[in-house]
């Protein structure tokens, strides 16, 4: 087994093509096919079904990979380990956020000292933040809760409860407060499975034995606030990601405490990587801060 061999590999599993792989790599794509090509004969083993349109990696190759995205990230941590400042002047730092409201002090900060780095921000729910972790699709996530998996380095943001909404002109709006055994007269919408909002909602609703059952399921918050807004609904998030909007008012849930702990967190074996460091320990000075 050679090097070349597999980064090859590994860059035609990540880039989706050996045109691709050859194209990030700055060789020719026969160059790529034969590395790989060898790599399978010498083992034995088929990582790719190749067709005209696809390649599409084997339970082997998928295998493979996994073991390849922290070979080659350890090697990028050298890298940065040997420039330092160089790591820290360009580069990029990957975010998953369930709600991008809790980051944006640290981003704020962040920015500030180290301008040049360039940062990406994508939303998902809880789900879709642990599994892009562990894939080495982000760097950083955020989500609604402090996660049990010793995998995972952690630092707490805050707690805020869940709280209703609904549109100004809602019968609801200027009650200011609602029942969780009054929530399942009332059409509700919701966030996709997957969602801990929604999760927490229902285990709450549960153990009371409250029905609630969604009249719309809408992935992601901002679609949830829009069908909120146009009326006829009762929507839910943690009081923090409530925000300002004049089309929507907040109720307190009455009668069960629901919580949302939204946490920083990164796989423990990226806690090297000199850019997660850096942000891991804003967000540290600012628990801390916040604390006194």
């Amino acid at each position: 087994m050679r090097y070349v061999q597999l980064r090859a590999f590994h860059y035609v599993a990540t880039c989706g093509g050996f045109s691709r792989a050859a194209e990030a790599l700055f060789l020719t794509q026969p160059a790529i096919s034969d590395q790989v090509r060898k790599l399978e004969e010498e083992y034995d083993v088929l990582l790719f079904m190749r067709n005209k349109k696809q390649v599409i990696l084997t339970q082997s190759g998928r295998d493979l990979l996994e073991i390849t995205r922290r070979m080659f990230d350890t090697e990028q941590q050298a890298l940065d380990l040997l420039s330092e400042s160089r790591a820290l002047r360009s580069g990029t730092l990957r975010i998953v956020a369930d709600a991008a409201h809790h980051l944006l002090p640290i981003l704020a900060q962040f920015r500030a000292r180290f301008p040049t780095v360039h940062i990406n921000v994508r939303t998902g729910n809880t789900e879709t933040v642990v599994s892009n972790l562990y894939s080495y699709d982000a760097d950083i996530g955020v989500l609604g809760e402090i996660p049990e998996s010793k995998d995972f380095e952690v630092i707490k943001l805050n707690s805020t409860p869940i709280i209703a909404f609904v549109a100004a002109d809602h019968p609801l709006a200027g009650v200011g407060e609602i029942r969780l055994d009054q929530l399942g007269s009332h059409a509700l919408v919701m966030r996709e499975r997957g969602s801990k909002t929604r999760q927490k909602l229902e285990e709450s609703a549960q153990a009371a034995g409250i029905d609630l059952t969604p009249t719309i399921e809408a992935e992601g918050r901002e679609a949830v606030r829009e069908i909120v807004a146009a009326g006829g609904s009762v929507g839910f998030v943690s009081s923090a990601e409530f925000g300002r909007d004049g089309r929507l008012v907040p109720l307190q849930i009455v009668g069960a405490e629901m919580f949302m702990d939204e946490a920083l967190i990164c796989l423990k074996e990226r806690t090297g990587a000199k850019l997660v460091n850096a942000f891991f320990k804003i967000a540290a000075e600012r628990s801390q801060s916040s604390a006194i």
